[in-house]
């Protein structure tokens, strides 16, 4: 007798609690059902993972590596249970003996390897790439601690270690057979092969061992499992003995210590030299190792390395893994002595691009000094490639000094710097924004000269968001209910919940929608007074804004709402105020005064505002502290209003805005972004846009913006500021806020311009607000009209536009020995 899933994964689960943790049942805590749950959830992978590897070994298909200095994975098990079908049967399995599955996802700390919707955009592409069945590998680092935790005192963010290892990662595979050596500093010398002009020998170098460690990546109800796989730095020769015994422990440990810093910590802080030595070190660590490990596969393929291009694709995640292009170069010259014309032809046909910022001081700079001193090879390299380039560029545009000036891979100056974006744009064989707005704005603007040097090298893929995670897992009322009336195909294709449309006059159903909307209030607001100690009322607007803490993302004029806000509730306490809970989640760089400026205040108006009683529940602030994707998948089911308020012209795509509205939350926005991609879609009375649009930024600039016109028009802001000025939300910090303050003498991102457009669209969101049906049949509207928002339409668009791969079917039935394909998994992927 066949045996079900839910008695695969009971069996399963007892095993490995024993023998692979050593405990017995009855002394076991949740931390250890966690991992025997997950080694469980693991070990149904298993064979798929081999499976397809296997596949791609016999037919040799071009693949995809998808190189990122983040990713931003959240928590693996759950996402694991759906992706594999067997949600149901695990969550049943535990029941039997008496525990509650999603009590032991708790236990699993997020593998926060990333700092914000670039590496959260990196994790919802390897889970399409998977679910396509497309043949891809993601390449990362593995940080011994990722992003910061972040906690708040007296207002302030404090950043303490992130220490996501420390109870311990049942998801990962170590694999020191697959290590490589990684080269720093030394010097060059000519080859002795005179052959190759272009050959030269990298001597004298300091020597690190990358280490590499695999995590599964499932698809969804197929077989294909996609590796990720994470580099880890470790010394070459361990610890210095002699030394040891001399006593002198310190000098011993110090070689592998400094060996071990390379992936100690995401993005270390850059504010000093030693910060900038160590973020170069880590991005090239990342990309030799990983084409080190490309070119290895090839070669134990036995496939020819003059190939390359044709067996492989590589996508730079923005412009952190931009070294790979000269690293290629070194590889392919240097070690597999290749002429220089071969080598770059390859590597124009390899890489592509995607840019992920509209802001020129955005752009990755390296100073030349410092490349000469770690990488002196590719920084030779990257001299040829800008000779060669700029004398293409003159040849075209003769006598055009100031285009070669601008267009050069070095901006010269009183500090020399390589300039990696504009290298990635010479390379690359596509360059891609992420938004149809970004991507306009690259090719007649930041890059201007290189669209018009390199005509069709452009191309648009929008962003996108996986629903297996952003809408299964975190919210599975919304899904059920959706599947309810649908069906569950919506969950590979998403075009599909554009068959909930007919349901926005269905009062039952609106009446459902409204009902799992307050439930997962309900659990926010729990959430916020066990972390707060604040409580909130659940029928009030909950009114969110969760993303990165940067000024152009404009926190500062959600904040200055808040206040206003306050002021009209004290100018008249007995008005009939439609109650607004605003959520705050984000995390500043550790060096971005500024930002952690905005966090304090956040924090200090909410004090303000939350202790007043003449306020009761009419108004909260709430700032939630260490955002990360367990939080998001939260809060983002809960909300009912998403702010994505940047200035029109600063954020390049966005992707928060598509949770949001996936899971019934409406917008309040700038034409900026996928915001006008997601106004496109669900029309212009589903969602709530204001302020100024992209040419209108331009033109106040350009006619010379005063921002103390725009304060002095609106007597709400000024008195908000005043307060702010005259310490009402600092009385024993006097003058803390001066440089906010003092910010508005320039205003760079136009909050005092915008802001009553702002404070009147917020209005009319709290009216609509007071009809509970059109709210919901609005809620339903982008629900069902966010199917082209899907990372597997954008992973669609990269596969079709970019990168010219196409999908390769796992089957288990097949081949490879294997007694159970995902089909004949009962209860499990179908």
């Amino acid at each position: 007798m066949k045996k079900t899933m839910k008695d695969q994964i009971l069996e399963s689960f007892k095993r490995h609690l024993t023998c692979s943790l050593c405990k017995r049942p009855e002394k076991a805590v949740d931390l250890d059902r966690y991992h025997a749950l997950a080694l469980a959830i693991r070990d149904l992978m298993m064979q798929r993972w081999i499976a397809t590897k296997d596949e791609y070994e016999e037919k040799h298909p071009r693949t995809v590596s998808y190189i990122s200095l983040e990713f931003l994975m959240g928590r693996t098990l759950g996402n694991a249970m759906i992706n594999l079908g067997v949600y149901d049967a695990a969550a049943e399995a535990m029941a039997e003996l008496g525990f509650d599955a999603d009590v032991l996802r708790d236990e699993e700390v997020d593998a926060g390897l990333g700092n914000g919707g670039l590496g959260r955009l990196a994790a919802c592409f390897l889970d399409s790439m998977a679910t396509l069945e497309l043949p891809s590998y993601g390449y990362g680092i593995r940080y011994d601690y990722g992003i910061f935790k972040q906690i708040i005192q007296n207002g302030y963010q404090l950043e303490e270690p992130d220490n996501w290892l420390s109870r311990g990662n049942p998801w990962e595979i170590r694999r020191p057979e697959l290590s490589r050596v990684i080269h720093f500093g030394g010097k060059v010398e000519h080859h002795p092969d005179d052959s190759n002009p272009y050959r030269r020998k990298w001597v004298g170098t300091q020597d690190v061992l990358a280490m590499p460690y695999d995590t599964p990546i499932p698809g969804y109800k197929n077989n294909t499992v996609n590796t990720l796989r994470l580099w880890s730095a470790e010394s070459l020769y361990g610890f210095n003995l002699v030394k040891f015994n001399q006593g002198d422990y310190i000098s011993a440990n110090l070689e592998s210590a400094m060996s071990q810093n390379i992936t100690r910590v995401l993005y270390p802080n850059d504010n000093n030299y030693e910060g900038k030595e160590l973020r170069l070190k880590q991005q090239f660590f990342l990309v030799s190792a990983t084409l080190q490990d490309i070119i290895g596969r090839m070669k134990y393929y036995d496939e020819d390395l003059r190939n390359f291009d044709r067996e492989c694709v590589i996508q730079l995640n923005d412009t952190h893994p931009a070294l790979a292009i000269p690293e290629l170069m070194r590889l392919l010259i240097d070690e597999e002595n290749f002429t220089w014309d071969e080598a770059w032809d390859i590597v124009r046909k390899t890489f592509n691009y995607t840019n992920h910022t509209l802001m020129s001081e955005a752009l990755e700079k390296w100073p030349v000094a410092l490349m000469e001193k770690l990488l002196p090879r590719h920084l030779e390299i990257i001299y040829e490639i800008n000779f060669r380039f700029l004398r293409n560029v003159a040849t075209r545009y003769i006598g055009d000094t100031d285009r070669l000036t601008r267009m050069s891979l070095i901006q010269e100056g009183n500090e020399k710097m390589v300039r990696m974006a504009y290298m990635c744009v010479v390379a690359s064989g596509h360059v891609n924004g992420v938004a149809a707005l970004h991507t306009e704005l690259l090719q007649n603007g930041l890059f201007k000269d290189f669209a018009d040097f390199y005509p069709g090298k452009f191309v648009n893929v929008t962003n996108g968001i996986t629903p297996r995670r952003w809408l299964c897992k975190a919210n599975p009322g919304l899904s059920k209910l959706i599947s309810s009336k649908i069906g569950d195909d919506w969950v590979r294709n998403l075009d599909d919940l554009e068959k909930m449309l007919p349901f926005a006059s269905d009062k039952k159903v609106l009446k459902k929608l409204a009902e799992i909307k307050r439930e997962n209030k309900l659990k926010l607001a729990e959430y916020i007074w066990e972390h707060n100690g604040v409580k909130v009322n659940p029928d009030s607007i909950f009114d969110v804004q969760v993303k990165r803490l940067h000024e152009y993302k404009r926190q500062l004029l959600n904040i200055l709402h808040a206040i206003a806000l306050y002021l009209e509730i004290k100018d008249n306490p007995d008005a009939d105020f439609v109650p607004r809970t605003i959520i705050f989640g984000a995390k500043s760089a550790p060096g971005y005064y500024m930002a952690k400026l905005i966090i304090k205040l956040i924090n200090a108006v909410a004090d303000v505002i939350n202790e007043d009683p003449a306020i009761g529940d009419k108004l909260k602030v709430v700032f939630l502290a260490n955002y990360r994707v367990s939080l998001a998948e939260k809060i983002i089911p809960a909300a009912d209003v998403s702010e994505q308020i940047s200035l029109a012209g600063t954020e390049a795509s966005g992707t928060s805005n598509m949770k949001f509205a996936l899971n019934g939350a409406l917008t309040i926005g700038t034409m900026d972004g996928a915001n006008i991609e997601i106004h496109d879609a669900v029309g212009k009375d589903n969602i709530f846009i204001f302020g100024m649009d992209v040419n209108e930024v331009t033109a106040l600039r350009n006619r010379g913006y005063n921002p103390g016109e725009f304060i002095a028009a609106n007597p709400l802001l000024q008195r908000a500021l005043e307060l702010i000025r005259n310490n009402f939300f600092s009385p024993g910090e006097f003058d803390v806020f001066r440089p906010i303050l003092d910010s508005f003498n320039y205003d760079n991102y136009m909050v005092a311009a915008d802001f009553a457009s702002y404070a009147e669209t917020q209005k009319k969101i709290a009216e609509l607000y007071r009809d509970p049906i059109r709210w919901q049949e609005k809620c339903l509207c982008n629900i069902a009209k966010m199917g082209m928002f899907s990372s597997d339409r954008s992973i669609r668009d990269y596969a079709e536009k970019i990168w010219n791969i196409q999908p390769v079917h796992v089957d288990l039935s097949a081949s490879h020995g294997f007694a159970q394909s995902a089909g004949e998994l009962e209860d499990g992927v179908k």
